[in-house]
This record gives C-alpha cells, structure tokens and sequence, in this order.
C-alpha cells in the first residue's frame, strides 16, 4: 500500500469528523457544510467544479428524499386541519376501550403506529396524537416515562413499517426491494423485537415510578368526529391504499411518492371542505418546518460523493478484502450494523445512503444476500435513536410531558442491546 492509498484512506475523516461534531450537539446543517468543504479539499474542487456538484445534488437521491419529507410534513398539516388524524386516533383509542392500564398501552401503540407510519414523520405524529392520548392515560394512572417510552417504540418502528417513510423510501431506493418483502423480512421482524422488549420495559418502568402519574387536565375538550369528519377519514384511508397498491403493481420508483404526496393532500383537503388556497398554505407551511432538514440532505449528497470521489470508499474495500479470506459474511454484516448505530447519527434516510455507498462493494465481494444488507441498515437505524439520546427520543418524552431521561436511557439501552444481539442472529443465520 503506498502513500496515496493512505490519502483515499484520510478523506473517510470527513464522515468521522461529521459524526463527531453531530455527537457533541454541533448543528447538522452546520456540520454537514463545514463536512462538504473538507470533501472539497480532499479533491481539489475547483470554484466552476462547486457550482456543478451543488447543481448535480437538486437533482440527487437524497434532496428527493427530503422534499418528500418536507411533502409528508405539509401532507400532516391538512390531515390536522381536516381532523383526519384526530378521528383516526378516536376510532383507534375507543375501538379498543381504555378502561385499563392494558388498554391504554395497546392503544398509545397502536395509534402511535399508525399515525406515524402514515405521515412518515415521529415529532409530527406525536405532535397530533399527545394532546388526545395524556388525558386517556392520566385516567388510568399511566406514569409519564412508561408513556414516553411506548410512543418512542411505536413511532420509531412506524417508520419502518409506512410505505411513505423516509426510511422504507431510502432502502427501497438503493437496493430494489419490493415493498412486500422489506416488510416481511426486514420491518416487521425489527418492529416485532423492538416493541416487545419496549413493552416490557414499559411495565418494569410503570412500577418503578408510578408516582409520575400523567396529569388530567381539570377541563379536557374531549373530541368526537363528526360524519364529516369520519366521511374524510374514509376517503384518505381509501386512496392512500390505493396509493400503495398502485404503488406496488406497478413497480413505482421513489419519485412516485411525491404525486402520492401532493395527491392525497389535494383530496383530503377537497373532501375536507377547503380551498384549493387553504390546501396549499397548510402543505406550505408543514413543509417550512422541515426546510432546514431538506438543507442537510441537499448538502450530504455532495458529501458522501466527494468521499466516493476522494477513494475513501475504495481504500475501505481494500481493507476489508481479509475478510473475504476468513469468510468474514457475518463479521461484515454485524460491521455494517454497528457502524451504522455508533458511527454516523443524522437522518435515517441520510445514514441508509451512506452505508450504502460504503459497503455495496463489500457486500457484492462477498456475496452477502440484499435482504441481509438490507437488514443491517435498517436496524442500524433503529438502534442509533435507542442507544443514543436524540431528537427523537426528547420529542416523544416532551410530549409524554416527562422529565426523566433516567428511565429513556434505561429502555434505550436494554432495547439497543437485544437489538445488537437480533443482528448477530440475523446475521449468521441469514448469510
């Protein structure tokens, strides 16, 4: 190995330094940049080749994906001002009955689920459903961290199971896999797992502070849908199916969800008895609130490809061609897993890009089957926002109105480490 072997090596410090300043709380917009001007200077990028990359990266995978984000945000606030989200989760919550403790929980689950999976996004879905399920648990005696931590569960793996969430929309779109089977053999397994030992946990947390009783507001406005409303709700679940079934009949790639997106706003909204004006300042505004995440997604594209560019990605093949020697399938796999879950906290959809650019030449060397890729990069996913304190675990704990995070990380710990131990299984058996 010579000296510029070496150099190709160095320029994967532009992801290392990434994942450093996003652990120690830098700004991601502000980490993603600095990290894209050190890609430039690793490859020597002149002013006029700038210009090209940034014009090159609006036409990206990953800018697509964060416009359909920013789509899925402004779709949740015509579900809102529709009061579609609210009838779901009254249909869900007294579908079930919440007369127990029991109840609840399987109520906040299920809700959660479906709520999240639909709009694709965790602090949106928790956002609508919190107002409505607090007082439900506060009437049971629910402590605060146990809530927290079933809607964290829920809404996390929600956004594996929906067809439309940015991490279905990334794995699907780098590896090909059909919606069908990234359900059968990837999410729902990771879902089953991951909600089974929140579950428990939830209880063990329910017993220990059970002084942390949710609070019943003294006056709670308790919503009932109209036949409007439940007409709406109707239709939405109508042509979202729809959407997906279309959807996979017919093969349809990425950019098909932006229409699904734009859609299915436009005819909830008509339903819903608004305006074509109406329609599009709630779809507006809902995506204002995630344009600094479409910022972040625009600049890791040129990131991730100026590391490509560099030989980062290369010099890390060379490194891993021993393996293929000493019959390394399961050590890749567990390796892809892991650097994915402690190396590179940042969107799901962003880190499934950056795994893929790193070990698809790997996994072709090896031979390792795409649905075990697949797998790895998922729950890598998964277990980032439990073993790490994060956005995600916050939101659902603002939400829950908790404040102890003694009890997330206790959860987030237990439900990171059975999930580690679920890709080692999954990795031996599976390759």
């Amino acid at each position: 190995m010579d000296w510029h072997f070496y150099i190709q090596l160095a320029s994967l410090s532009i992801i290392l330094v990434y994942t450093i300043m996003v652990f120690r709380n830098v700004n991601p917009l502000t980490a993603t940049f600095i990290c894209v001007g050190l890609g430039f200077l690793f490859n020597l990028s002149t002013p006029i080749e700038i210009g090209k990359i940034f014009a090159d990266s609006l036409g990206s995978f990953l800018a697509l994906v964060g416009f359909i984000i920013m789509l899925g945000r402004g779709l949740g606030e015509v579900l809102n001002e529709t009061k579609v989200s609210h009838t779901l989760v009254y249909k869900i919550i007294h579908g079930i009955g919440v007369d127990t403790q029991k109840k609840v929980k399987i109520g906040v689950v299920a809700s959660s689920l479906v709520i999240v999976a639909v709009l694709g996004t965790l602090a949106g879905g928790l956002a609508i459903l919190a107002p409505i399920l607090r007082p439900v648990a506060g009437n049971v005696k629910l402590s605060k961290p146990s809530l927290a931590i079933l809607m964290q569960a829920a809404g996390e793996e929600a956004l594996i199971l929906g067809p439309f969430a940015p991490p279905v929309i990334a794995v699907l779109g780098v590896t090909n896999l059909s919606y069908v089977t990234l359900l059968l053999y990837i999410s729902i397994p990771i879902a089953l797992v991951t909600l089974i030992v929140s579950w428990i946990m939830a209880n063990k947390i329910q017993k220990q502070y059970a002084d942390e009783v949710v609070e019943v507001p003294e006056q709670v406005e308790e919503f009932t849908p109209s036949k409007h409303n439940l007409f709406t709700t109707v239709v939405f679940l109508g042509a979202f199916l729809l959407a997906i079934i279309y959807g996979i009949k017919s093969h349809a790639t990425t950019s098909y969800v932006v229409m699904v997106m734009l859609t299915l706003s436009i005819v909830v909204g008509f339903v819903g008895k608004l305006s074509l004006v109406k329609i599009l300042e709630l779809v507006i505004e809902g995506m204002k609130k995630n344009f600094s995440l479409f910022f972040i997604f625009l600049f890791l594209g040129p990131m991730l490809d100026l590391v490509q560019s560099a030989g980062g990605f290369d010099a890390l093949l060379k490194l891993f061609e021993p393996l293929q020697q000493m019959g390394g399938k399961v050590i890749l796999t567990i390796l892809i897993g892991l650097t994915g879950a402690f190396g590179m906290p940042a969107a799901s959809a962003a880190v499934i890009k950056m795994l893929y650019a790193m070990f698809a030449a790997s996994v072709a060397t090896l031979n390792v089957p795409l649905i075990t890729f697949a797998f790895s990069m998922v729950l890598a996913t998964r277990i980032t926002n439990f073993a790490i304190p994060g956005a995600n675990m916050f939101a659902a704990m603002g939400f829950a109105e908790s404040s102890n995070i003694k009890a997330m990380i206790k959860n987030g710990l237990v439900v990171a480490s059975v999930q580690i131990i679920f890709l080692v299984i999954y990795a031996v058996l599976y390759v």
